[in-house]
């Protein structure tokens, strides 16, 4: 059954903007639609509080201050927002939408994944933690449901709704926010959260790609986090045999009970998983563990499989540690000598020894030739990856290399002073004692925040991307002095430095502020008319209810009367069917009490008419409408008391 049919928002036009047209998940807080910006004719996401919630301000506050963090993460791995408003009852964020999956989906699909895709999933996960980390923020959230991997493979974070400020100390009393099989010790023990909960929260996702479960289960939550605490998460190849030692010991430090032993945020954790990958060959990374569910038939063709055709997760640069060893004559090499031939008498069988001795001796030196022009002259550049300049320079010294250029770009996640990159690229082959370029990482690049104030809105954003820029967040207030549509202020302030590529926050004016007029009760053309001479649009809803008011008359107003609009903007009316109409029951020779209680249960006022000689009498004699008669629902019956 197709429940989005029941959901009163479908088919509905938010903020006179966004029409929704699906519902694709609801949550704690939230529910979340597929929806059409009618401005821009672009799909969308909307995220919409629920408006039980929306009446809490605490509630509204983390709702908001999900849409600003993530407005401040300009990363290709972060779900963006583009707006966030109020519609009536309604708090809503405007997102990216991502066609494709979640990893629940997958892992549910496929069970437990290969080294490779389970490494290719995460990689992007943690450069999008890493981005968040180092601008300040922590998820709390990590599991597999907040990983979408769309149709073209890219791969996405979403819900920072949990986010907080990393100094922030978070204390939970009654309630532990995340989910239970993710959690941290110390999130369970004291509800403190650092970058390093979303460290334990993706070696735990990382399990549960390797082996397809999680690694601590039980009949109930408080057992699970019983395990959190008491028990070490453990190496995922008791799960899975034979997987190799470094996933075990991936696993093992990203999930240890002590968060100072963790990697400190997801750069390093990111930087450790790019080692782990260097470690392990292609049979151990496409190795297909026992617990995976093969697809039933070629996935590169079934699009309405959960698993895309292939993630386009670049590969990184090789950081192990180890060189491969050299190439080299093996014992079963075809140039090992062959057997001595049967001694022979006399100098014809000594002869024909020393042609067979020379015939070897050519063929091991010509071979000897082959091997040296084809490889022995090369090596191979050994991986450099974060590694400081001097370091660099020994190991390549080491590897028989020199150091050609030292260059220099920016880098969001590598540590300034750091290698980023060498040509050739580490694993390629080159000449021994060539030189290699290396590239250091110059930190992150900083940019100046432009001033905005003034500039209409796509001006505005057009010059936020020429300085390096995005924009980010907007937020629209009405304001007397600046026109409906141009930018009031920005966040960070004009002149603050931020990273290249960082979001900055708008706001926007909506134009000088309008009170909107009371047109309850009037005919709809006379409530039109007062709304446009206001300077308001008027829409009137498909819907209509009963009311006190007459058929065709307003019955009730979006805004409500008294509030403020900004010039052009829409007020949905919605129109009366007319009073609901009531059966009246019969009171006449019932108590006074007994009888005002009738009609007030039937929806009616009542008023009492005791006149002289009912002052002390108890006992209804008549009733203003008769017994069985049909009156307006909330209209009034008058009792008259003898």
């Amino acid at each position: 059954m197709d429940t989005t049919l029941q959901d009163p928002l479908v088919g509905q036009v938010l903020d006179g903007r966004y029409r929704v047209d699906a519902r694709i998940a609801v949550g704690g807080m939230a529910t979340v639609y597929r929806a059409v910006d009618t401005r821009l004719d672009r799909v969308l996401a909307l995220k919409v509080m629920h408006p039980t919630l929306a009446v809490d301000g605490s509630f509204v506050e983390r709702f908001i201050r999900e849409a600003k963090s993530v407005a401040r993460l300009a990363h290709p791995n972060v779900v963006q927002v583009f707006d966030q408003g109020t519609d009536g009852s309604y708090v809503y964020l405007a997102m990216e939408y991502v066609a494709g999956c979640t990893l629940r989906d997958v892992l549910r699909e496929r069970g437990a994944l290969q080294p490779r895709a389970a490494l290719d999933i995460l990689e992007p996960v943690l450069a999008a933690l890493g981005a968040a980390h180092r601008a300040g923020f922590v998820h709390r959230d990590m599991k597999p449901e907040n990983v979408l991997i769309g149709d073209d493979g890219r791969v996405k974070v979403a819900d920072f709704g949990l986010v907080r400020a990393v100094d922030t100390v978070t204390n939970t009393t009654g309630t532990v926010l995340g989910t239970v099989s993710y959690l941290a010790p110390e999130q369970i023990e004291n509800g403190t959260a650092d970058p390093r909960v979303d460290v334990y929260a993706c070696g735990v996702v990382l399990y549960e790609m390797l082996t397809g479960d999680r690694p601590h289960e039980g009949d109930s939550p408080a057992v699970v986090l019983y395990k959190h605490l008491h028990e070490d998460v453990p190496p995922p190849s008791a799960a899975v045999p034979g997987l190799p030692y470094p996933l075990d010991e991936l696993v093992a430090t990203a999930t240890a009970r002590n968060p100072d032993v963790r990697p400190y945020d997801a750069v390093e954790l990111l930087a450790q998983l790019r080692l782990t990958r260097e470690a392990l060959s292609d049979d151990q990374l496409d190795a297909v563990p026992p617990q995976a569910v093969a697809p039933s038939h070629d996935n590169a063709e079934d699009r309405t499989s959960v698993i895309p055709r292939a993630l386009t997760v670049p590969r990184p640069l090789p950081v192990n540690e180890e060189d491969e060893p050299r190439g080299g004559f093996q014992p079963t090499s075809r140039f090992q000598s062959p057997p001595p031939l049967p001694p022979r008498r006399g100098a014809t069988g000594s002869r024909r020894l020393a042609l067979v001795v020379a015939a070897v001796l050519v063929v091991f030196g010509v071979g000897t030739g082959v091997w040296y022009i084809n490889s022995g002259q090369f090596t191979k550049v050994p991986p450099l990856l974060a590694k400081t300049e001097a370091q660099a320079r020994d190991r390549l010294q080491a590897a028989g290399l020199k150091v050609g250029k030292v260059e220099e770009a920016y880098s969001d996640t590598v540590e300034r002073g750091t290698v980023i990159g060498t040509d050739p690229a580490p694993g390629e082959r080159i000449r021994d004692h060539d030189a290699v370029t290396i590239t250091l990482s110059k930190g992150p690049q900083t940019v100046k925040v432009p001033d905005l104030a003034g500039y209409r809105l796509d001006k505005a954003r057009a010059v936020l991307k020429d300085s390096g820029l995005e924009p980010g967040l907007v937020t629209r207030e009405f304001s007397d002095d600046v026109p409906r549509g141009f930018v009031i202020a920005t966040d960070p302030q004009p002149g603050e430095t931020r990273h290249s590529g960082a979001a900055v926050a708008l706001t926007v004016s909506k134009g000088s502020p309008v009170d909107v007029p009371d047109v309850t009760g009037q005919d709809l053309a006379d409530a039109k008319a007062t709304l446009t001479q206001a300077g308001l649009k008027v829409e009137v809803g498909t819907a209509r209810v009963n009311s006190e008011y007459d058929a065709g008359q307003v019955a009730a107003q979006t805004p409500a009367a008294d509030g403020q609009a900004a010039q052009g903007d829409t007020v949905t009316l919605t129109l009366s069917k007319g009073p609901e109409m009531v059966a009246v029951p019969d009171v006449v020779g019932a108590g006074v009490d007994d009888a005002r209680s009738r009609l007030e249960a039937a929806g009616f006022q009542v008023e009492e008419d005791r006149g002289l000689l009912g002052l002390f009498g108890d006992t209804v004699k008549k009733q203003s409408v008769k017994a069985g008669d049909k009156a307006p629902k909330g209209s009034t019956v008058t009792i008259t008391i003898r």
